[in-house]
């Protein structure tokens, strides 16, 4: 057991094993190394690591995977389950007032960790319960792993931010490089036309796309089968479907001479039942998924991961693509794994899954970077953390079609935690008949991260079309600080309702609720309120007097609606503006 002030570590495990566990402290952060030994090579048992903390003012829960809620768990749920293809080992408690509490990470994110800090209702703490070998892994003799536990009064975007940096530092998670191109907007064809795409069509919106500021096309699922049931079944070849993209790389020139890059989309794990590759694969599968009809192909196989990385090699020689959307990876879920697969097969190479996995992503990279070193490649919630950063340089946020909230709040989830690695929003979508006004709330609500859109421009009113042009255009031309300035999300609990960034020039901050805003001590010459409500009204919480400055109001489709000179005192401030629209507020 080791004690520090109020936190008591206790490790639970079989005798079989030793835990030693020693504590020091960097600039007011605690450090518990967890070293754990056994005589002889074996799979080592499981292990609970727990304490307690208190919950002195305390009001929610941050981790990686909270999306909508924020709230605590119990003890007695189980929490949730990291590893290196799903989530992180993560989670920040705060106050209301957003400052953190109790941070905490551990350093090992490739195999499986139960993580579960939940509220002891017993006396009132939040009782830390990290797991550890709930699923088999190789043989070992020695394990070593590191608690990070933060306690010190900053926000608590500071703690999450110093966690991403952390894990930066750990063998063997360096990020990935991310190209420039994938901080830019991007057309994705999945809500526009699902599996029914074809070369025509895809030209065709790329050319509207490029002229409303996206500089890549993102083909989704639908150009590799005939099949379009939405099914995995013909998953597994990879061959372009002919009646649907006659010639794969006169249409990826085609694109390339509009200006815009090109990925595609590759459900990795699936090989389908009517694949003609499947007798080569059907008895090399973790599991069959009945309802995709479709397997999931085993990594341990050194001959799976080798079919997969020479599909992508092809791909990339023979169509000069830009890069991949690589889908579905969490479904390497050794969890589900038939009986066949947790018996021994001396044909692997590998006993954990979740090592296969990182070779095989690892030599993924390795080989499609020596052919196109910028290469882009995406992934999307729950496939993401700091180990899936060492492959993918875009994080998307999950399916959430039409949802601008949701949308808002994966947006800044991964913004907190991801360092430098490009952050996508789920492609945009809204009904066609919906307000203009309300439809600029899907472009609004993820200003912050890099906007994904995909609506037939053919299908759009003038109105519509007029608004999508003004936001994708304005994102552009404040790029810069949306994802380069000081972000600060406040309220996660309450869905982030007041978002800004800021550089040394300019202040962007976007309100998404019915709150005062703040605008705080600042020496920027532009103000840039974004009004993300429907609302014709602000109310802005002035620190300091802002005398003869330039006030310029627009409307959702870039309209100046008024522009005029005017003084603003300290204190609070009611300010006419259009919903969903700006304001702009500029030194003389």
């Amino acid at each position: 057991m080791l004690t520090q002030q109020n936190i008591k570590i206790e490790a639970v495990c079989d005798p079989i094993v030793d835990v030693k566990l020693e504590e020091y402290k960097i600039n007011d952060i605690t450090y518990v190394n967890v070293q754990i030994d056994a005589k002889e090579f074996i799979h080592f048992p499981k292990v609970d690591l727990i304490w307690h903390y208190p919950i002195i003012d305390i009001q929610s829960y941050w981790h990686p995977g909270s999306g909508r809620s924020k709230s605590f768990g119990v003890d007695w749920d189980g929490g949730f389950s990291s590893k290196g293809t799903v989530s992180a080992p993560v989670g920040c408690f705060y106050s209301q007032d957003g400052k953190n509490r109790l941070s905490v990470a551990y350093s090992k994110v490739m195999e499986t960790v139960g993580f579960n800090l939940g509220v002891h209702e017993e006396n009132g703490t939040i009782k830390c319960h990290i797991t550890l070998f709930t699923e088999q892994t190789k043989k070992m003799k020695q394990y070593h792993a590191t608690i990070r536990i933060d306690t010190r009064d900053i926000p608590y975007y500071e703690a999450i931010e110093e966690i991403s940096k952390w894990y930066e530092t750990i063998e063997n998670n360096k990020p990935s490089i991310v190209p420039e191109e994938s901080k830019l907007p991007m057309y994705c064809t999945w809500y526009s036309f699902h599996q029914n795409v074809t070369d025509h069509a895809i030209e065709e919106q790329s050319r509207h796309a490029k002229q409303f500021g996206c500089e890549a096309v993102i083909v989704d699922d639908g150009w590799q089968t005939e099949d379009n049931q939405r099914g995995y079944a013909y998953c597994g070849d990879w061959e372009v479907a002919a009646s649907k993209i006659p010639n794969m790389k006169e249409h990826v020139e085609k694109v390339h001479a509009m200006g815009m890059k090109y990925l595609l989309w590759y459900s990795v794990p699936f090989v389908g039942k009517h694949a003609k590759v499947w007798d080569q694969f059907r008895n090399k599968i973790l599991y069959f998924q009945e309802s995709l009809q479709a397997g999931v192909l085993d990594p341990r196989y050194p001959e799976v991961r080798e079919y997969l990385i020479s599909v992508y090699e092809t791909a990339l020689k023979e169509w000069n693509i830009d890069g991949f959307k690589f889908d579905f990876i969490d479904n390497f879920d050794v969890r589900r794994a038939n009986e066949k697969a947790l018996e021994p097969d001396e044909n692997r190479d590998f006993e954990s899954v979740q090592e296969a996995v990182d070779r095989l992503l690892t030599d993924v990279m390795e080989r499609l970077r020596v052919i196109k070193p910028s290469i882009m490649i995406e992934f999307r919630q729950r496939y993401i953390g700091p180990h899936m950063r060492k492959y993918g340089n875009i994080f998307r946020v999950m399916d959430c079609p039409n949802d601008a909230i949701t949308n808002r709040v994966g947006v800044i989830d991964l913004r907190l935690f991801s360092g430098s690695t490009a952050v996508h929003s789920d492609p945009i979508m809204w009904n066609k008949k919906d307000t203009v006004e309300s439809a600029a709330l899907q472009l609004i609500n993820v200003l912050f991260g890099v906007p994904q859109f995909s609506m037939r421009f053919e299908n759009l009113s003038h109105s519509h079309l007029e608004m999508a042009k003004y936001w994708l255009g304005f994102w552009k031309e404040h790029r810069d600080v949306l994802l380069n300035g000081k972000l600060k999300a406040e309220a996660p609990e309450l869905l982030y309702p007041i978002v800004s960034a800021e550089n040394d020039v300019t202040k962007i901050i976007a309100v998404y609720g019915d709150v005062v805003v703040k605008s705080g001590k600042s020496s920027v010459s532009n103000l840039i309120i974004v009004n993300g409500t429907l609302k014709e009204e602000l109310v802005l919480d002035l620190e300091e007097d802002i005398m003869d400055h330039t006030l310029e109001i627009y409307d959702c489709c870039g309209h100046l609606v008024k522009k005029q000179f005017l003084s603003l005192h300290a204190g609070l401030n009611r300010l006419h503006v259009q919903k969903s629209g700006i304001l702009m507020i500029k030194k003389g």
